[in-house]
């Protein structure tokens, strides 16, 4: 499984294109030259870029939805929407679809930021409003969030 570290930030050049920073580069498996899929991301107004091995093992799961249910059409319809395959140029460039950046409002200034297997592509703005959303007590989210995932049996007082 692909891990990634790190919050990047790069420019959006005038044709679409993104040049993914090298540190991220040599954290992909083999040459770094590789194959993604770009989609919409479910819960924020950013774009996801899947590892296209990342992406197989997503697409498996899903294949086990019913077709015959409304919502697992549904789901995978909107799943679907918008996702595009696209390779690193010679440049360690990615070229997103003008859709998926309207729809991101990604303008010049990105960041791309882990999101453990995938990356997340975001308008910087927009990426700063998000991880500084002072509704969020982040120490609070944590605890409620990994209170339960320790590898070690709690000792008893």
């Amino acid at each position: 499984m692909i891990t990634f570290i790190g919050t990047h930030e790069c420019k959006l050049d005038g044709k679409g294109r993104i040049q993914l920073p090298v540190s991220l580069r040599k954290q992909l498996p083999g040459d770094g030259l590789q194959e993604f899929v770009i989609r919409r991301s479910i819960f924020s107004k950013c774009l996801e870029l899947y590892p296209k091995t990342e992406w197989d093992k997503e697409l498996e799961k899903i294949n086990r939805l019913s077709r015959y249910k409304p919502e697992n059409a549904d789901f995978i319809r909107r799943f679907m929407a918008g996702s595009k395959s696209v390779e690193l140029d010679a440049s360690g460039r990615i070229l997103i679809a003008k859709d998926l950046l309207n729809y991101a409002e990604i303008s010049k200034d990105v960041v791309i930021a882990s999101q453990l297997n995938i990356l997340e592509i975001w308008d910087k703005e927009k990426y700063e409003q998000t991880v500084n959303d002072p509704n969020i007590d982040f120490a609070a989210l944590a605890q409620t969030v990994m209170q339960d995932v320790s590898d070690e049996t709690p000792k008893k007082l």
